[in-house]
């Protein structure tokens, strides 16, 4: 019968705590990722927006279907956002947050109307 001896113990115990540890990073980085600056003030304008078209709609500036027409143009900028964070690790680049700044402009252009 095999005994493993202390050694072997704290061998396991250490491999298994390097394990754990490599695990949790690779989380908090993709947690961290998404708290990013340009990340979260993009998401931020997102939420601005979808509060903003849901306004318009209970004041009857805009009927259901402008509204789901609009929130339709939102859906597919996050997917873009997404596909962008996924490029470059979950961060998005100055560029980037332009470009979907101007895009978010445009949907606000189409509310004010």
């Amino acid at each position: 019968m095999f005994v493993p001896s202390s050694k072997a113990l704290q061998i396991a115990a250490l491999a298994a705590s390097i394990a754990l540890l490599a695990g949790t990073g690779e989380a908090s980085a993709a947690t961290g990722a998404r708290h990013h600056p340009c990340r979260a003030e993009v998401n931020h304008r997102f939420a601005d927006q979808s509060h903003r078209i849901h306004r318009e709609v209970r004041e009857g500036e805009i009927n259901r279907g402008q509204a789901h027409a609009l929130h339709k143009q939102d859906r597919a900028m996050r997917r873009e956002k997404s596909f962008m964070a996924s490029q470059h690790g979950g961060h998005l680049t100055s560029a980037e947050q332009q470009a979907l700044n101007q895009q978010e402009n445009g949907i606000n252009r189409k509310l004010a109307q």
